[in-house]
């Protein structure tokens, strides 16, 4: 069964606007999908990140090359690590002819909801060859324990709860 559906011959104008504007404001020399060099060095740079876990930290990995120790701010907030910073373009006093520009520079902003596991009281990092590593401990009731098990003798609890027998006063 087909569905029906009223046309709008005004969506198709607006989408036909919109390619032509993307289609205008290309630089000449550029084909369609090509950047400018300001463009690329420019644009939002996000620093991959790795989360893992074990039973006793939760731990995050950035790479952030081409950034300083200085140029970093990480905090926590409502159980929210966000991690902020800004790679710069380095600029030299004679000027380069740059055919090709293609790493990231800018401001960034990750944000990470921590679980309620996490000691936000308890965050260390450690900053080394553009690789920033992010340890928080876990509270210690969300780590893992043994219980022992005992064969053939009940615990204290289970012998309370037995019946006919009567708690002392």
């Amino acid at each position: 069964m087909a569905n029906i559906s009223r046309w709008d011959p005004f969506s198709e104008l607006v989408t036909l606007q919109d390619r032509m504007s993307q289609l205008l404001n290309q630089p000449f020399g550029f084909g369609i999908g090509d950047r400018t060099e300001q463009q690329l060095a420019f644009s939002n740079f996000v620093p991959p990140v790795d989360v893992y876990e074990d039973e006793h930290h939760i731990t995050l990995q950035a790479e952030i090359p081409g950034v300083e120790e200085k140029d970093l701010n990480l905090h926590v907030e409502n159980n929210v690590l966000t991690l902020s910073g800004e790679r710069k373009l380095e600029t030299e006093k004679k000027k380069e002819n740059f055919h090709r520009l293609e790493r990231h520079y800018g401001r960034f902003t990750r944000s990470f909801t921590l679980p309620p596991t996490a000691d936000t009281q308890n965050v260390n990092a450690d900053f080394e060859n553009g690789l920033l590593k992010v340890t928080i401990a876990k509270r210690e009731e969300a780590k893992p324990k043994q219980i022992r098990i005992g064969v053939g003798k009940p615990s204290t609890s289970a012998q309370a709860l037995k019946p006919g027998k009567e708690k002392a006063a």
